[in-house]
């Protein structure tokens, strides 16, 4: 049977419409006479893993998916339609799911409050349902690009509560808007789980952050648009580097450096794209502890950001300048346990270089980090309130910057300005 035949036949279709995406990879890896082991040869596996892979039920790595899917030649919107990530599904729940809803989202209540995320967790309830069962487009008539602007700003403000609550709507009607599969809607909708992913990576929702980065690489890839590929790999090189996953984090950001290289760098938007996946690259080999990866890449970052204006222009996917740069080799000296030099790399920077709040509170906490390391309480605790100040959700909603505050109250309750940091512990998000 031809390729194009047998994705196009009755048995893959009911794969399709019972998102059996294993089924699709035990069809294509038949349909070319390989053994489970010849598969798993290909993708780095066991033959018992693809076993599990084909079998049908959730699959949590949707990464895995992909590559063997691609080995045996699923075509993209064959594996995007069974895994659900063509077009979005209102569904209708009986009672004992309705249930059974109640009593997730009080466990999420409590791990959340646990956490010291109890303020937004009915939105995060939200997001979840709606990454596990789309629901219908809302009928905003407001254009999607002002839209996806206006939660980036959310973003940038450190409104994580605001942008949680407009995330399912907008995430709805971009997938409505993407149904004609055409370029541009598929990059927005790329952007838009993109954005996802940062806010859910930055409270320290990993699993969901994933799923959502994930989706900005299928989308991404499906669009053809190298930067916002970029902009998808960075986001799941990041989550996987949470995850402790450190390879697979640098395999995916390191194919995004080449992929923005190979435009040619002709613009200063494909040179920004450029300079911040090297940063990444720079952070990740430094929390894996490689150093000489980290220093020559933070190298090349600050050499290639050279041109970049002091002040990105509006819309820019990635906003970097020269002070942004100098900022991740902050964290890079910092991640590679080096504070003196992060802390004299930041000498130079102030909140006046950086145009968002979300910036202006990372540049503090990431100065405050190194203090921490270098077991400077008082400098430590300076420049956390300075972070409150410009941004309360960088210190409150970032689980390694809570655990540092939480550590100075407990340990360090008579340094000046640590009984301040309570205050931001019981603002709402």
């Amino acid at each position: 049977m031809r390729a194009d035949q047998l994705w196009d036949s009755g048995v893959v279709r009911l794969l399709v419409a019972s998102g059996d995406a294993g089924g699709l990879i035990r069809v294509g890896r038949q349909g070319r006479g390989w053994r489970q082991a010849d598969l798993g040869a290909r993708i780095g596996c066991s033959a018992s893993t693809v076993s599990r892979l084909e079998r049908p039920g959730r699959h949590v790595d949707l990464e895995l998916i992909r590559h063997a899917a691609g080995e045996v030649g699923v075509p993209t919107h064959v594996l995007a339609a069974s895994l659900g990530l063509t077009a979005p599904v209102a569904t209708r729940v009986a009672a004992d799911g309705l249930r059974r809803a109640e009593e997730d989202q009080m466990r999420r209540r409590t791990l959340l409050a646990a956490a010291g995320l109890s303020g937004p967790v009915a939105l995060l309830a939200g997001v979840d349902e709606a990454l596990a069962s789309m629901p219908g487009p809302t009928g905003s008539m407001a254009p999607l690009d002002g839209r996806l602007a206006a939660a980036r700003s959310h973003f940038d403000a450190g409104r994580h509560a605001k942008l949680l609550a407009v995330l399912p709507g907008l995430l709805a009607d971009a997938h409505h808007a993407a149904r004609g599969r055409q370029p541009v809607a598929l990059a927005r909708l790329s952007a838009a789980y993109s954005l996802a992913s940062q806010v859910l990576t930055k409270i320290g929702r990993y699993e969901r952050s994933r799923s959502t980065a994930e989706r900005a690489v299928v989308y991404a890839e499906w669009s053809g648009s190298p930067l916002a590929a970029a902009a998808a790999a960075r986001e799941l090189s990041i989550v996987l580097r949470h995850q402790d996953r450190p390879e697979a984090a640098q395999r995916h950001i390191l194919d995004a450096v080449s992929a923005v290289e190979s435009t040619g760098l002709k613009t200063q938007a494909q040179a920004s794209a450029y300079a911040q996946m090297l940063c990444t690259t720079s952070y990740t080999a430094a929390r894996a502890g490689d150093r000489d990866q980290a220093i020559a890449m933070i190298r090349e970052a600050t050499r290639a950001a050279r041109g970049l204006p002091h002040e990105a222009p509006e819309g820019r996917l990635f906003p970097l300048t020269p002070a942004a740069v100098d900022l991740y080799a902050v964290g890079v000296h910092w991640a590679l346990g080096d504070a003196g030099s992060a802390l004299e790399t930041g000498r130079g920077l102030c909140a006046g270089q950086f145009k968002t709040p979300e910036r202006k509170g990372r540049m503090h906490t990431d100065l405050a980090r190194a203090w921490w390391q270098l077991r400077k309480p008082e400098q430590a605790a300076a420049e956390l309130l300075s972070a409150v100040r410009v941004c309360p959700a960088e210190v409150r909603d970032r689980p390694a910057i809570r655990q540092i505050a939480t550590e100075l109250r407990s340990r360090h309750a008579q340094v000046v300005g640590v009984r301040e940091l309570d205050a931001v512990f019981t603002t709402s998000a």
